[in-house]
């Protein structure tokens, strides 16, 4: 049902759930709570998205494509290489270019970051996205592979990349990570470096329309302050739930039982209207229900990891349905939530609790990912979660100070009575590449752009 947990503040993912919703009548978010902000404190989202943003970076036979969505394209190669998959141990020949971003530095020094992508690889493409700082010491961390992807699998075998460390800080399958915040050492800065592949001889390209990080120092807490409701209004959402495909296809995360995060992928995904045809969801045993949440598992499946629950995969999933955006961050607060839940915004989140600490959820987990679609006129928290039974029970109302707890701290007790670590706000946003104004001002408001 979960992952170990590592040494940092990523709780590792597992079991759960999908959400059933009706839409009610909703209630704006006080004028006080509304205002905009500049993100969430101790938190830096940075993305390239815009053509003057991809221009920006070095290219080494990439070119910007233009248009409505603008992107990066290999134009020329800028040399070959031999690439051996090491999980089906097949090697091959790939053409490639360059991007890399010019350096950005954090608002906030980090002790963690993430990095996600939005992007489309045609059968015979894929891409590698890597990370490269600057220490608040002035020393330099190697170029750290955050991740190697393809939208299919008939190419390679997308996978994040373990045994990635220099003695300061390491990755966990797709978190930067200081070895030992403690110390004080913090990344000051960063670049990212995008490689796009193709079949030599090939002219087809990987497209990549959104490359970002999100950097965070979140403080060590058991604890966060109790906020006051702000929203009453739920969303439309479907509900799954991924205990339906328990002992389904369990080459991927062992079947539903660990599928909380493509089941809660899915489940936004088509909240916003879009969905896999029938051609895509033709390799599904036709005698499985809700064969699309197979079909994200498969999809979001990190062959290293060898788990479903790969943040930026989910994130690069939802990105591959038409005119979709996908991203992973850090909200600091259930005010951040209101204000996109108040513009249409589900939000998909991450958290980790005992039983007891999460009431009429029935579980205990050491990471859990589901889907917040409202707020009750109380403040309490409306979520899909996908660890339910059935998808009837998917919708669930949990108490507003137990959930808010839950998700944003760093710290907290497991089973045993042992420390671990606490997800401290983590999520996933979904949205169109056109939002509304609204939409677009709740995003700034939480640091996104």
């Amino acid at each position: 049902m979960t992952r170990a947990e590592h040494p940092s503040r990523r709780t590792m993912l597992a079991a759960a759930g999908a959400a059933v919703l009706a839409a009610t009548a909703g209630t704006a978010l006080p004028a006080a709570a509304a205002g905009r902000h500049r993100g969430p404190a101790g938190v830096d989202y940075r993305a390239w998205t815009t053509a003057a943003d991809w221009r920006t970076g070095s290219h080494q036979g990439t070119r910007v494509v233009g248009g409505a969505r603008p992107g990066l394209a290999l134009a020329r190669p800028a040399g070959t290489v031999e690439y051996q998959d090491p999980h089906t141990q097949k090697t091959a020949s790939w053409e490639y270019a360059v991007w890399t971003s010019p350096v950005h530095r954090l608002k906030v020094p980090a002790t963690e970051a993430i990095a996600s992508w939005n992007a489309q690889t045609p059968a015979g493409t894929w891409l590698q996205i890597e990370l490269q700082g600057t220490y608040s010491d002035g020393k330099g961390t190697p170029w750290y592979v955050m991740g190697r992807w393809a939208s299919g699998d008939g190419d390679i075998r997308r996978t994040s990349v373990d045994d990635q460390s220099d003695g300061k800080s390491s990755i966990w399958t797709d978190t930067f990570s200081l070895d030992d915040p403690a110390s004080g050492l913090r990344l000051v800065s960063y670049r990212l470096r995008l490689t796009l592949y193709r079949k030599p001889g090939s002219t087809l390209t990987p497209t990549v329309w959104r490359a970002g990080t999100m950097g965070s120092d979140i403080p060590d807490r058991f604890e966060v302050p109790a906020s006051e409701p702000g929203l009453a209004k739920e969303l439309k959402v479907p509900p799954y739930s991924q205990n339906v495909h328990v002992g389904q296809y369990p080459e991927y995360d062992n079947g539903g039982e660990a599928w909380c995060s493509p089941t809660s992928s899915q489940m936004i995904i088509e909240s916003w209207g879009r969905k896999p045809s029938a051609e895509d969801l033709a390799w599904v045993n036709p005698d499985y229900a809700d064969p699309q949440v197979c079909h994200a598992a498969r999809y979001t499946f990190d062959y290293q990891y060898d788990g479903c629950g790969n943040w930026p995969f989910n994130a690069a999933y939802a990105a591959t349905y038409k005119d979709m955006q996908g991203l992973v961050t850090r909200l600091g607060s259930l005010g951040d939530l209101e204000r996109l839940v108040s513009a249409g915004i589900p939000v998909i989140t991450s958290q980790s609790f005992l039983e007891k600490e999460l009431t009429g959820a029935g579980y205990g987990t050491s990471g859990h990912l589901m889907t917040v679609i409202g707020f009750t006129a109380e403040g309490d928290v409306i979520a899909n979660d996908p660890a339910s039974k059935d998808n009837a029970a998917v919708r669930h109302v949990y108490k507003r100070r137990e959930w808010e707890n839950i998700w944003l701290r760093t710290k907290r007790y497991n089973a045993e009575g042992k420390v671990v670590s606490g997800t401290g706000g983590v999520c996933y946003l979904y949205f169109p590449a056109k939002v509304t104004a609204a939409q677009q001002a709740a995003l700034e408001a939480v640091g996104v752009r």
